[in-house]
């Protein structure tokens, strides 16, 4: 909810960008679906910078959600991600690591995201 809130223009002012980074954990690290590693701070950058750049059809949607490994205070989950932005469908297998945390929101910070394109937008 919070990345459709931020990337469309209309809603915007309604995301809570301090909670987004209060759930990224330290050391959190992501793997693009174009194979690119991003640290924290570039995925934190990159989301920042792209606030209200999307028009009111933009839609995320997570199916599929499954859990892998997991222990007392971690988990792995896999999902697909589906999007539609500017009239484009994508989808992406995704993987993430969720660990435990009493200052996080939720009390669950979000330590790492691996992203594989399934679908690639619609040229």
């Amino acid at each position: 909810r919070f990345f459709v809130d931020w990337f469309v223009a209309a809603r915007a002012d309604k995301a809570d960008f301090s909670r987004f980074e209060r759930a990224m954990g330290g050391g959190f690290g992501m793997v693009a679906p174009d194979g690119k590693v991003l640290d924290r701070d570039a995925v934190v950058d990159h989301v920042r910078s792209s606030r209200a750049s999307c028009d009111d059809g933009f839609t995320i949607s997570i199916e599929d959600i499954r859990p892998g490994w997991q222990d007392a205070d971690t988990i792995v989950v896999f999902y697909v991600e589906a999007q539609l932005r500017a009239g484009k469908h994508s989808r992406r297998q995704s993987s993430a690591v969720f660990t435990t945390s009493s200052s996080a929101p939720n009390g669950v910070e979000w330590r790492h995201l691996h992203e594989t394109w399934l679908q690639m937008p619609e040229h």
